[in-house]
């Protein structure tokens, strides 16, 4: 069963914002370069969750796990995103679709906060 990756962030009215999710997903490409990779956005922006979805599906994909860009649990993370796959799992009832976890604490983070801070302004 192809599976594909579906990146998932809370979307802007700022490109550029929207613009981090298409460096991300390129970045996970680059590793798995046989895989099916797409974003979406909740809102503000395009494409929608719905959209993402009906991309892998078009792909080929029998399983799709939807990953969410957010560092903690929260609504978006427990609620709307879960609400917002099964509203478009109604197209493609066959799809295999899961929902992992934020990203949440990982010392790898910890890396980036600290390069962060290095580089303040």
């Amino acid at each position: 069963m192809t599976r594909a990756i579906l990146l998932v962030d809370h979307g802007s009215q700022l490109p550029e914002a929207n613009r981090v999710l298409d460096r991300i997903a390129d970045a996970v490409r680059a590793r798995l370069p046989d895989a099916i990779v797409e974003v979406a956005h909740m809102e503000l922006a395009e494409p929608s969750l719905a959209a993402g979805l009906e991309r892998c599906a078009a792909k080929g994909a029998g399983e799709v796990v939807v990953c969410p860009y957010f560092l903690g649990p929260g609504r978006h993370t427990s609620r709307d995103i879960p609400r917002l796959v099964e509203q478009a799992r109604a197209a493609h009832p066959a799809l295999r679709v899961r929902v992992a976890a934020p990203l949440g604490f990982d010392d790898r983070l910890v890396d980036v906060v600290l390069a962060r801070v290095d580089t303040a302004e």
